[in-house]
């Protein structure tokens, strides 16, 4: 079995797999892996893989080190099963590269657009060729709710939950159709575009944020939560199968 930690940007999650299949996830503090020792004793794990957005916390490392079980840290020198064409790839996103690997490994030779709805909105593309081009990254949609109250003097923070109208009716309403359908203009502008160039463009959409969208859309939309922890579980059973 595998164990795979995903630390990002609000929360971390630990999956555990037994070869392609999802047993267990546990989702807590990007902080501390409070839950490592438990999962350690209750199955037999057989080798980790640790990917982080974040700089990893002191309590965390101290964690990990008292665990006696191989450990794989993703960095941009891991080899993994795509070709990575990004020019700094020092500078790349963890999470944005497990997320193409693991559209890549679920749809093998295919032009693909992978859209992570985050803390952070990104979009990332690979080719039928399994060549990773890179993306854009955008403000999810918290960001945006709070960067309108923290630069607008009279604007309040809301929840992303409650009416949705077309037009808002109220300052809540407008701010939040503002942004939620401000984000579904944008992902189905890049979707459209990419369509464009390649016709058979099929679409990842994971992270923990849910959208509508167009019904000409939705046959070519497929919704994975778990995206970036299946890309991370591909990348180490790559380095295992390599040594």
């Amino acid at each position: 079995m595998n164990l795979v930690i995903d630390i990002g940007n609000t929360v971390a999650k630990l999956a555990i797999f037994d070869h392609e299949d999802i047993v267990e996830i546990i989702r807590g503090s990007n902080h501390s892996l409070d839950c490592l020792p438990m999962l350690c004793n209750k199955y037999p794990i057989e080798r980790m893989i640790i990917a982080s957005v974040i700089t990893l916390s002191n309590t965390i490392k101290r964690q990990l080190k008292k665990v006696d079980i191989p450990i794989l840290e993703l960095t941009h020198k891991t080899p993994v099963p795509i070709q990575n064409m990004y020019k700094t790839p020092e500078t790349l996103g963890m999470d944005r590269l497990a997320a193409v690997v693991g559209a890549n490994y679920l749809c093998p030779d295919k032009n693909l657009l992978v859209i992570d709805a985050g803390t952070a909105l990104t979009y990332e593309f690979i080719d039928a060729q399994g060549r990773y081009w890179g993306g854009n990254i955008s403000p999810g949609i918290y960001i945006r709710f709070k960067t309108l109250n923290a630069c607008c003097d009279k604007l309040p923070l809301i929840e992303k939950g409650g009416d949705l109208p077309e037009f808002g009716y109220s300052t809540e309403t407008a701010i939040r159709a503002g942004v939620i359908k401000g984000i579904e203009f944008e992902i189905m502008g890049y979707i459209r575009l990419m369509q464009k160039k390649y016709p058979d463009l099929l679409v990842f959409l994971t992270g923990g944020d849910k959208f509508s969208f167009d019904t000409n859309l939705k046959s070519i939309i497929f919704a994975d939560r778990f995206l970036v922890l299946k890309g991370l579980n591909r990348i180490l059973n790559y380095n295992v199968t390599k040594k």
